[in-house]
């Protein structure tokens, strides 16, 4: 009988965006006490959600929701400038947990709306953060879903247009969009810098460094969370025999199990490790030993708490003071 064996992908589970949203979630119920209203989820995880909730915040899916004048976080994913308008006309206090990575695609929709071009938002139609960027500039972007939309794609001046993406996309899926947009339109500008953020590339790699070698592959996510998704359909395309996504250990199916003796195990950027320890635990209860840490590369990026957030625990700090 071959050797069992379990191979955890690293890096895995939270980025520095998803960290300083729910941070800043946390920081200011400590601040101003329950309640905290959030627009959307603040990450795409249910455990995340639920244990937030647990403290006292409140999740609301649009800001007519919440009372005037209270306490609102926006999502890591962003949000247009219109959300931000309603909330200045509400007199509701705002903190922007939005991703820095995503802010960062915000202003090149920007400066390319400014510069009169036409823009190719590569993404998921109905994703927050590409009604966040779409927002930005609604008469410019054009949203394109699948490298195969490129055949039938019209504009109105092919020596006008910039392409952008969503930052959780298949690094391979949307190479291949952006080579086929290249090809039609030869005069397409790239963005200064990749707009798939770091930890996404990251854990794509990792996936495709153990899933060749994988049975089975188990991505440990919420169903919303497009990184986690795009992490199941990167192990099977880089050899893994199956590949399974589940929000934790209660939804691994044994019968997955039978026949398997590897199994390669990640989880998508919104994930706490208390989930992916879950899946391992279950895994050596069923047989198979501990699991051995395979890691592509490190990571230390962080990103500070959003600014009016770091005002009030000044504040906060120099009255205890």
């Amino acid at each position: 009988m071959p050797a069992k064996r379990v191979v955890v992908a690293a890096p895995r589970g939270y980025c520095a965006g998803v960290d300083r949203a729910v941070v800043t979630v946390e920081r200011a119920l400590d601040v101003y006490g329950p309640p905290v209203y959030v627009r959307k989820q603040i990450v795409h995880n249910r455990h995340v959600v639920e244990d937030l909730e647990a403290r006292g915040a409140i999740f609301v899916e649009e800001l007519d929701e919440v009372p005037t004048g209270a306490t609102v976080v926006f999502s890591a994913h962003g949000v247009s400038p219109a959300v931000h308008a309603e909330a200045a006309a509400r007199g509701l206090k705002t903190i922007d947990a939005t991703c820095p990575l995503v802010t960062k695609v915000h202003n090149e929709a920007k400066r390319f709306s400014g510069q009169g071009l036409q823009i190719l938002l590569i993404g998921h139609a109905g994703h927050e953060e590409v009604e966040g960027t779409t927002g930005e500039a609604p008469e410019s972007i054009t949203l394109i879903e699948h490298p195969d939309d490129v055949d039938a794609l019209e504009v109105d001046d092919p020596d006008k247009l910039a392409w952008l993406t969503q930052t959780t996309l298949s690094v391979d899926e949307t190479s291949e969009t952006v080579s086929r947009l290249r090809a039609k339109f030869p005069a397409l500008i790239d963005p200064p810098s990749d707009d798939i953020c770091y930890a996404t590339q990251n854990r794509q790699g990792a996936v495709k460094q153990i899933a060749a070698h994988s049975d089975l592959m188990i991505v440990v996510g919420s169903r919303n969370s497009s990184n986690s998704v795009r992490l199941v359909e990167v192990a099977l395309e880089a050899g893994a025999k199956a590949a399974h996504r589940v929000d934790n250990a209660s939804e691994v199916d044994l019968a997955w199990l039978d026949g398997v003796d590897s199994v390669g195990v990640t989880s998508g950027a919104s994930v706490p490790d208390s989930l992916v320890q879950g899946v391992l635990d279950l895994l050596q209860a069923n047989g198979f030993p501990p699991a051995v840490e395979e890691r592509l590369v490190e990571e230390n990026l962080t990103f500070a708490l959003p600014p009016e957030l770091r005002r009030e625990l000044r504040r906060a700090e120099q009255a205890e003071g």
